[in-house]
């Protein structure tokens, strides 16, 4: 009577794992909110308040003679979206708990459910708060045209995928070090304000500004991502390639250190106490 059916083949067991992560999906979306579609009108309200700040920016600061050619707004979004894409990505999966949440405690959960849920939960929002945004702006403001569709949103899945990977080492560590993890993720996330790239445009600055950019992951995204929205722009400092490779590597070893964690989790933490 209260024992768990599991499953004997490993078709089973994968989809017995697909629907683990889709409820957990599910509450994670629902998290920040009970009325899912208030939850949805708070993220455009964020998304649109960064658009709004950026655009009185740069038209105080007279800097938008020097953007690319094309819609001025949807240039700014492209940067914005991608950026919030990958530092809510983080967030999420820096908050899903990991090896110390109390969700553990339920047999069919493991570590890596809820960090897959927590990293759908927020792709889900900003995909639909992205797509809402843009079809009001169509409807309302300019039409918008998007040289390769295709590509951009390869890109905002990429800044998504590289956010996950970060989140996955800051996660890793935090059991560890919490306070340092929680400082060092937010410093993280404010540098990317400027560190991301959304601000300029790559092929206009010059090389000994681009150095301290081109290791982050997410400046190329961004750069790429305006490659494929605009179409007399073609991006010469940065490539989708190194994204791809920086992620892997940091989910990789984000999840062997997970992993370890979770091993050990219990004979450090009363160790520690």
């Amino acid at each position: 009577m209260f024992q768990v059916k599991q499953p004997r083949t490993m078709l089973g067991s994968f989809g017995s794992m697909l629907e683990l992560i889709f409820h957990s999906t599910v509450r994670e979306i629902r998290k920040s909110h009970r009325n899912a579609i208030v939850g949805l009108l708070m993220n455009m309200v964020q998304a649109l308040v960064f658009v709004g700040a950026f655009y009185l920016m740069f038209q105080l600061l007279g800097m938008r003679r020097s953007q690319i050619r094309g819609d001025f707004l949807l240039y700014i979004m492209s940067g914005v979206f991608l950026f919030l894409t990958h530092t809510k990505a983080m967030g999420a999966v820096y908050g899903s708990g990991g090896s110390t949440s109390a969700m553990l405690k339920h047999a069919p959960l493991n570590s890596l459910i809820l960090i897959a849920s927590a990293a759908l939960g927020a792709l889900y929002t900003q995909i639909l708060s992205l797509l809402t945004i843009l079809y009001l702006y169509h409807v309302i403001g300019n039409p918008i045209s998007i040289d390769n569709p295709v590509g951009a949103m390869a890109m905002l899945l990429l800044a998504w995928f590289s956010g996950v990977a970060i989140g996955v080492i800051f996660l890793s560590v935090k059991p560890w070090f919490p306070e340092f993890t929680g400082i060092a993720q937010q410093i993280y996330a404010r540098m990317n304000m400027i560190a991301s790239g959304k601000m300029f445009v790559a092929n206009a600055t010059p090389s000994y500004i681009l150095a301290m950019f081109d290791w982050n992951p997410l400046f190329h995204c961004i750069d790429q991502e305006r490659g494929f929205v605009f179409v007399n722009y073609y991006p010469h400092h940065s490539n989708y390639v190194y994204p791809i490779i920086v992620s892997v590597v940091c989910i990789t070893i984000g999840l062997m250190a997970e992993f370890f964690t979770r091993k050990y989790a219990s004979e450090s933490w009363s160790a520690a106490r």
